[in-house]
């Protein structure tokens, strides 16, 4: 059983997938507490992988996002199979502290200053940019970055 926050259908508001049509899967939970979250980690309700599958398959998208919290918390190979044999391609969403499965298509990580970053690959770096300095971010592995302003 995993912990659902909500699960809707949008479009991607941000980074490479911008304009994309998309399943948005939000965990409740997360290893960190950052003041910017917007996640109500306190609601929810628990679901099985065929749950959470059958209610993507709901919406007209081949996009599905797992986000959170930190999806990485919850998500496993069992279910990024079945959403691939359902036909999705996966985009995830973390903050990279945690191993994410491999067969994940497309990983996002929004990295947070003083963490140990666990995972082994990302295909963009997303910061929430608070005034920090972002110069540490630069010898990231990955081939797109970008950043939201938090805080203006």
């Amino acid at each position: 059983m995993k912990k659902i926050n909500e699960i809707f259908y949008s479009l991607q508001g941000e980074g490479y997938h911008t304009g994309i049509p998309a399943v948005f899967v939000r965990f409740s939970g997360c290893n960190l507490s950052c003041d910017f979250c917007d996640t109500q980690h306190q609601q929810g309700m628990l679901m099985t992988d065929d749950q959470i599958v059958a209610e993507v398959k709901k919406h007209p998208a081949a996009v599905v996002i797992l986000t959170g919290g930190e999806p990485s918390l919850f998500v496993d190979e069992a279910l990024v199979d079945q959403l691939h044999q359902a036909g999705l391609y996966i985009c995830m969403e973390t903050n990279g502290t945690r191993p994410v499965p491999v067969a994940v298509d497309w990983i996002t990580c929004s990295p947070k200053s003083g963490t140990t970053l666990e995972i082994q690959r990302m295909d963009e770096v997303k910061v929430v940019y608070t005034g920090q300095d972002v110069s540490i971010y630069e010898g990231l592995p990955a081939r797109h970055f970008f950043a939201a302003l938090f805080g203006a």
